[in-house]
């Protein structure tokens, strides 16, 4: 059985374990509710992670629409991307998926000398990063430029009340 094979026939195993090292990343309190709790309405976080780690996964076997691996992706990148990681926090998940990998099937590849195998497959995993990558700046990009209208709004509402007050002060005047 190839790697692939080997992938495909334990994704779900495999999502679960990649969904728990993403969960890793996360404070212990944070990781305790969102473990315990596997209902998308009360963790929705949690069932993000677990939803795209289960859709990558035979996405990364098959490699042959970018379009459904960015869609699988852009949940995690956004929630991500929103919280208090750096950059290379944010998007980790996706290299540590290749340690993952490599802790699974590399004793097992390399006593059958097919250790390219898993190379090529991690380099699958590289172009994942990338496309995560793109994601997670879009995300940024939107949440800077939000931030940049709400401080406009601001601004617009502070004028008003300024010149509603300079109306008021002329009407008390002509009085």
């Amino acid at each position: 059985m190839g790697l692939t094979d080997s992938i495909a026939a334990r994704s779900e195993e495999l999502a679960h374990k990649w969904a728990d090292i993403v969960l890793g990343s996360y404070p212990e309190q944070t990781q305790a509710v969102w473990r315990k709790n596997h209902d998308r309405f009360t963790n929705p976080v949690g069932d993000a992670i677990l939803r795209s780690t289960s859709e990558l996964i035979p996405l990364l076997l098959a490699w042959n629409d970018a379009g459904a691996v960015a869609k699988a992706l852009e949940q995690i990148v956004k929630i991500r991307a929103v919280q208090d990681f750096n950059p290379g926090q944010a998007l980790s998940f996706i290299f540590l998926f290749k340690k993952l990998l490599r802790q699974e099937f590399m004793s097992e590849l390399a006593a059958k000398g097919e250790l390219e195998e898993l190379l090529r497959f991690e380099t699958r995993v590289d172009n994942l990063a990338v496309i995560a990558f793109d994601l997670y700046v879009a995300a940024r990009d939107q949440i800077a430029r939000m931030r940049v209208e709400e401080i406009k709004r601001a601004h617009v509402n502070i004028v008003r009340r300024a010149n509603l007050m300079k109306a008021d002060v002329a009407v008390h005047k002509a009085d």
